[in-house]
Order: C-alpha cells, then sequence, then structure tokens
C-alpha cells in the first residue's frame, strides 16, 4: 500500500492542476501511512536489545546490557 501511495503522490505534485482538496486527500492518507510506519518501527524498536559500546561477548559479539535483558 506504501508504494501506491508514494507512486500517486509522486503523480499528482507533479500535476501543477491538481485541486486543494487532492492536495488535502492525498496528505491525510500520506499522515495515516507515516503514522502507521513509525507504530511498526517503534514496536520493532522496542523489541531489540540494547547494547553498550564495548560491552562483547568471549566471541566478540555485543552483549545486552541490563535494561535489555529485564525486558
Amino acid at each position: 500500500m506504501g508504494a501506491q501511495l508514494l507512486a500517486h503522490a509522486c503523480a499528482l505534485l507533479d500535476d501543477r492542476k491538481a485541486s486543494a482538496g487532492e492536495l488535502r486527500f492525498l496528505a491525510t492518507r500520506l499522515t495515516e501511512a507515516l503514522r502507521d510506519a513509525l507504530r511498526v518501527a517503534e514496536s520493532r524498536g522496542e523489541r531489540l536489545p540494547s547494547y553498550d559500546d564495548g560491552d562483547t561477548d568471549a566471541d566478540g559479539h555485543p552483549e545486552p546490557t541490563e535494561a535489555a535483558e529485564s525486558s
């Protein structure tokens, strides 16, 4: 859906005859899509472990911080 919306937005913005109503509708749909994308990104970010610089295990892989381990 995002790819279709982006293609529609590009076409509409290239059309110098686009009405204010069309642009407002586009802005509303783009706002909804951005809100959804941010919600997903925040949700995924909350599930990722947090790492401190320099904290590695014996194999050199980053170790989660205490905050990430407790969640």
